[in-house]
């Protein structure tokens, strides 16, 4: 396993400090974000009782940037998750949310896939340095939010593989919600 794959281990001394077991020096919760974005799993634990407090700082991390006005879940969805915490069991939220995250991950995965295949710029000298900088600039631009790569041109062949993709989510996403309306 490579350092990449296994959770970058944050500890939490008393002083609340966070501390980067990789690079032995203290992180803020920004960087901590700036991990995430970068594509790397975190855990954090507390360093005296060894409890995991991954999900506690993922919340703050979120509150924090909605505190500022980047406003990336929408007041409706902030509702349903207080809702789902209502349900006796917890309800299928957390199940439906991660779901639909794989879900998206894997359709651009794909989408990202068959454009670079059915490219015919990729034979082109300099496509894979243009490509990585076109991700680049879309992790930059979604918040490192899934993987969007770079078509350059091809536009016809991009919406007949996406379009098919969209429509395998939609109906995803319709079996999924009904299951959840069947649930109520």
């Amino acid at each position: 396993m490579t350092e990449q794959d296994k959770p970058l281990l944050i500890k939490r001394y008393a002083s609340r400090r966070l501390y980067n077991t990789e690079t032995s020096d203290y992180v803020t919760l920004e960087d901590i974000a700036g991990f995430i974005r970068e594509g790397r799993e975190v855990q954090i634990v507390d360093l005296k009782t060894g409890d995991d407090l991954t999900r506690q700082y993922l919340l703050q991390i979120i509150a924090e940037h909605e505190s500022r006005g980047e406003n990336v879940l929408p007041v409706n969805v902030l509702n349903d998750l207080v809702r789902s915490y209502m349900v006796p069991g917890g309800g299928v939220m957390p199940q439906f949310l991660q779901t639909s995250f794989d879900m998206l991950r894997e359709s651009q995965s794909k989408m990202v896939e068959n454009m670079t295949a059915m490219n015919p710029m990729s034979k082109m000298p300099g496509f894979e340095a243009m490509k990585a900088q076109q991700e680049a600039f879309l992790k930059a631009m979604t918040g490192g939010f899934g993987a969007a790569g770079w078509t350059g041109g091809a536009e016809e062949e991009k919406s007949d593989s996406s379009g098919e993709d969209l429509d395998d989510i939609k109906k995803q996403l319709a079996a999924l919600q009904d299951k959840l309306s069947k649930m109520k």
